[in-house]
């Protein structure tokens, strides 16, 4: 393989992984100003829920923040807030990258280290 035609590959691969797009996804829109009580106190139910998660209730009380502490807070949510909270719940992630993210920025440096490689040659 010629170094033209190397150069030329390793092009179309670095521009075919900056046509992957952007790790996002669609967001719900808010919801309806006349929420009901019922919706309110069910959504409440749903974050207090996961706020007493053993995992989650150790992270908080790392960052400083005391089971009354996120009680207070979680009562002071708008209605349209605490309902936008309680639907996007399982959209939370952990700190840090997922798996795939980790996947595609090794590919990208993979590409970049036989771009450099390419280069110097």
């Amino acid at each position: 393989m010629s170094k033209r035609s190397y150069m030329l590959f390793v092009l179309v691969l670095v521009f075919a992984f900056a046509a992957i797009p952007a790790f996002a996804g669609p967001a719900p829109s808010k919801t309806a100003a006349n929420q009901s009580i019922d919706s309110r106190d069910a959504d409440l139910s749903v974050v207090r829920d996961v706020a007493a998660n053993e995992q989650v209730a150790r992270v908080l009380a790392a960052n400083g923040f005391s089971q009354e502490d996120v009680e207070k807070r979680l009562a002071q949510l708008s209605s349209n807030d605490l309902h936008q909270l309680a639907q996007n719940l399982d959209q939370l992630q952990p700190a840090g990258l997922t798996r795939q993210e980790w996947i595609w920025i090794g590919i990208g440096a993979l590409a970049a280290l036989i771009l450099v490689i390419a280069l110097t040659e």
